[in-house]
């Protein structure tokens, strides 16, 4: 069926004042903008942060602004296609980098949002989560799901810049986004779990079984481990299978967490990939190596540390140019679609 929908400017003045009047708005002139035919309506652009662009700043900004004013010191990643105020990656991601400087302490805090730090470079850094001490190094995916407390540090020498990322916006829009600050946590000075109960894939502690399973046992995933994973089912699989790990909980395979999924890849040197059209957004990490990505018809260029914004419904392909691996870090919301029914792949 072939129509028009009717305009507000067909509608007399007094009658369209009236409704206003009541806090009411007829949706026939507007149903188009909220329920297009066929093709969602989207705001976010594929675009690139640059990390060598980017760390001069963010340096910078660890002179201008002690920790003590900052509470965390990041630089957030704001979509152009969004707008600056909106502090978001894409409509469902927030995504900044957190600089901390050696001898700083980010103080203790817990929120309603979900959190993720993926460490870019430096060491000596580390993050506490519920009394967990969680070392900090490059390409280590640290989860700060939501309401756990976490604080952190840096016994280093080296800045320590780690990329964030959560489920702000959405948290935000449920009108349900707070924070609560605490006192320094008590830190177990045992190695953190990655390290101990869940070192190996497929194996968890006896005591777990036939128990109410952990919504979160495992906090740390050290990119030394899931980086050799990645080498490891690459050399198991053929030359056109794609090298594409998820993180999940350990105890129950799910997602790690409610709203955001996450996951590592690993391109062989000219190879290109075009995954299906999925209805999530999501963000790519640079961990190594540089490439290129397709999106929607617009080219990317990316390097190492380098982060790139991916519409919901894009079409992409990234394809490694270089001559050595590269891997890549996934973040997006597919676990949300799948919770609420509305995920597709194309």
């Amino acid at each position: 069926m072939s129509y028009s929908l009717g305009t507000l400017e067909e509608l007399p003045k007094d009658y369209v004042q009236s409704l206003a009047d009541l806090s009411l708005a007829p949706l026939w002139p507007a149903l188009r903008t909220v329920l297009p035919h066929d093709f969602p309506t989207r705001s976010t652009k594929p675009f690139a942060w640059r990390y060598k662009q980017i760390r001069s700043h963010l340096m910078r900004a660890g002179e201008l602004t002690p920790i003590e004013k900052a509470e965390r010191r990041v630089l957030v990643l704001c979509n152009p296609g969004l707008g600056l105020d909106k502090l978001i990656a894409t409509p469902t991601i927030y995504a900044g980098l957190q600089l901390i400087l050696p001898g700083e302490t980010a103080e203790a805090h817990r929120h309603t949002p979900s959190a993720i730090r993926f460490v870019i470079e430096g060491d000596g850094g580390y993050t506490i989560v519920n009394g967990e001490k969680c070392p900090m190094e490059k390409g280590d995916l640290i989860l700060t799901p939501s309401g756990t407390w976490h604080e952190h540090w840096h016994a280093g020498k080296n800045p320590v810049v780690w990329l964030d990322a959560l489920d702000l916006p959405v948290i935000y829009a449920l009108e349900h986004s707070y924070v609560i600050e605490g006192k320094r946590q008590a830190a177990n000075n045992a190695p953190d779990r990655s390290q101990t109960a869940y070192r190996r894939a497929g194996l968890v502690p006896y005591g777990s079984l036939g128990k109410r399973r952990e919504d979160y046992p495992l906090i740390r995933f050290p990119w030394r481990e899931v980086r050799q994973s990645l080498v490891d089912l690459a050399s198991g699989s053929g030359a056109k299978d794609p090298v594409h790990l998820a993180y999940v909980n350990p105890e129950t395979g799910a997602e790690c967490l409610p709203i955001l999924g996450f996951s590592a890849q690993l391109l062989r040197p000219g190879e290109e990939v075009a995954p299906p059209r999925r209805s999530s957004s999501s963000i790519l990490h640079v961990i190594e190596g540089r490439g290129v990505s397709e999106i929607d018809g617009t080219t990317i260029e990316w390097d190492e540390s380098d982060t790139v914004a991916i519409p919901t419904h894009a079409q992409v392909r990234h394809r490694n140019t270089g001559d050595k691996p590269v891997f890549v870090f996934h973040v997006d919301d597919a676990p949300l679609h799948r919770k609420l029914g509305v995920y597709e792949e194309h």
